[in-house]
């Protein structure tokens, strides 16, 4: 590997400093599904940059919460872009967190707090990054930009809005992606891509308001009937119902089975975590991972109908409302599995269900032949001594498709979370260790991306 050993022993020189710059983040609740913290979050940012960087941020409009960008020329004529978000996830349940979750907490080698995983740790990680390199070298190898928006937390709709309006902001030659994670102790996950979504919800009424329980012979019941509709979606084998809904996912490829094969997955530690005995199916090994990655879904994410208080209380429902996210591989689009689902309820006799769409972002991956995908398997392998698990796509979404496929740069997903960090759940955290070495790894890619430009040119 390049030597890039002083820059390293920056980072580690200033290990309390960086850890401090999370802990600060970590404390605004900048919870964009409740509109709390997000000008504070955005403010501290611009300031951040100002005042740590010595560089000035840009607060831009968005048609929501806004943008944060910033960017920092470097030796070479190349440009990194790091993209993150700075908004985060409501707390609840809060009784099942074991401390505060904005007042950021060590315990065992981990730091505890909203948002600590998803998304300021690695959001903080790039920032250390460029400061080090700067407090080392005194400038940059290469050109960054940094773009931050306030909304991926609810779907980010309005993130379009960048390309259309500030393409100079974005225009780069590569993008590092909001985050990934690492196996606990072991290898980095490089993601090339993601999946799409498709987010719906479903509303019934049975009747103009909740009824005696007595009346159920005669009347009825919200839930039981959205409970008979949920069931002709999927069957116990976990197999999609809903007819043609196969019809536009892309055979698994030579190439998509090279990845899987060389994909390290922990399956006991990911059974420990979730508290399970076995995965559905009973599957393991290469099926495993071929349906985490490359099957799409249909999830219940929310069921609401009738009484849901302490004691006991004797009503028939006339409402129920259920939250369903359909996870997409390519080819598919969720206007197409929107149409597939209305179809698939009105036949089998529940057309009175309304179905609308919250929001859809279609599948994206990179080329994995672009030279600076094999810049970052380099750095995660020097840097974390192993050889990376490199995905094809996650199982999750975030907005590239449209962002990246406007930019036209390949963009690359690595972060510093785990497969314990509780992501979207009470007591999110992120290690340490992974924290500084999250540091390092964006050093090391910075550095050996502009040797490879310096090369080229």
């Amino acid at each position: 590997m390049e030597d890039f050993r002083d820059v390293f022993d920056f980072i580690d020189g200033n290990r309390d400093l960086y850890l401090s710059w999370l802990y600060d983040a970590c404390r605004i609740p900048s919870v964009s599904a409740q509109n709390t913290g997000i000008g504070e979050m955005a403010g501290f940012l611009e300031g951040f940059f100002r005042e740590r960087l010595g560089t000035e941020a840009e607060i831009l409009q968005s048609g929501g919460y806004p943008f944060v960008t910033a960017g920092v020329e470097g030796d070479v004529p190349r440009t990194i872009l790091f993209y993150n978000h700075y908004d985060v996830q409501p707390v609840d349940p809060i009784d099942e967190w074991e401390s505060d979750p904005f007042e950021p907490v060590e315990r065992d080698g981990r730091i505890y707090a909203r948002g600590a995983a998803d998304n300021k740790g690695s959001m903080f990680a790039r920032l250390c990054a460029v400061h080090a390199w700067r407090g080392t070298r005194g400038s940059l190898p290469l050109g960054v930009k940094f773009f931050y928006e306030g909304e991926e937390e609810i779907g980010s709709p309005n993130l379009g809005i960048a390309t259309e309006k500030y393409p100079s902001k974005i225009s780069c030659d590569a993008m590092l992606w909001e985050g990934g994670s690492r196996d606990i102790g072991g290898a980095l996950h490089v993601a090339l891509g993601v999946k799409g979504l498709a987010y719906f919800e479903l509303r019934l009424r049975t009747a103009n308001q909740d009824q005696h329980s007595s009346l159920a012979p005669i009347i009825p019941n919200a839930a039981w009937r959205m409970v008979r509709a949920l069931s002709t979606i999927k069957d116990e084998d976990d197999k999609i119902l809903i007819d043609g809904f196969y019809d536009d996912v892309r055979e698994t490829g030579p190439e998509d089975k090279f990845f899987l094969n060389n994909m390290t997955f922990q399956e006991e530690d990911t059974k420990k975590f979730a508290g399970i005995d076995g995965f559905l199916g009973g599957v393991s090994g290469y099926e495993l991972k071929e349906r985490l990655l490359y099957w799409p879904t249909a999830n219940i994410a929310g069921f609401v109908s009738g009484y849901g208080g302490p004691g006991s209380k004797t009503i028939l429902p006339a409402e129920a409302v259920v939250k369903m996210d359909f996870r997409l591989v390519p080819d598919m689009s969720g206007e197409r599995v929107y149409d597939l689902l209305r179809r698939h309820l009105e036949s089998r006799g529940f057309g009175d269900i309304e179905v609308e769409m919250l929001s859809t972002k279609p599948p994206y991956r990179t080329n994995p032949d672009d030279p600076f995908v094999r810049t970052v398997i380099d750095c995660a392998r020097d840097v974390y001594g192993v050889y990376p698990a490199v995905y094809r796509n996650m199982a999750g979404t975030t907005g590239m498709y449209d962002f990246c496929t406007a930019v036209g740069a390949p963009a690359v997903l690595v972060g510093v979370f785990n497969e314990d960090s509780r992501l979207h759940a009470p007591n999110e955290n992120i290690f340490v260790e992974d924290y500084i070495l999250g540091i390092k790894m964006v050093a090391a890619v910075m550095g050996r991306y502009a040797l490879q430009g310096r090369d080229s040119g």
